[in-house]
């Protein structure tokens, strides 16, 4: 079993940039392939950002490539999404997600764990 607890989150300006952070619980976190999605208000939760379990790949959204950048700590077992550049349409609650590497990694059915979520807000 993993846990997890999302932090970081707040209110910025547009171009303002944000640091998610994602604590993990469980001696098996660096078996897990990572995840962050977001979900707006009425929307379906879309994927945002995914990293190896050895955090050698990385795969991103059309809609935040070149101003998200994904990474991990398997020591800490912490997984960040530093976010730049930062745009109102980025305002949503952000997940942080763990699945199985050989999952479908842009899918919210290819991680089993879940965490509560941090809320991003993007002033105009």
């Amino acid at each position: 079993q993993v846990q997890l607890v999302e932090s970081g989150g707040g209110l910025v300006q547009t171009g303002g940039s944000l640091r998610l952070s994602c604590a993990a619980s469980g001696r098996t976190f660096s078996s897990y392939a990572m995840g962050w999605f977001r979900q707006a208000p009425g929307k379906e939760r879309e994927f945002v950002a995914r990293i190896s379990s050895r955090g050698e790949r990385t795969n991103y959204a059309d809609s935040v490539k070149g101003r998200f950048t994904i990474s991990r700590d398997n020591v800490k077992n912490m997984v960040y999404l530093q976010m730049d550049s930062l745009k109102p349409e980025d305002t949503a609650l952000y997940y942080c997600a763990a699945g199985d590497p050989g999952s479908s990694y842009w899918s919210p059915a290819g991680y089993d764990y879940w965490g509560q979520g941090t809320q991003v807000t993007v002033s105009s």
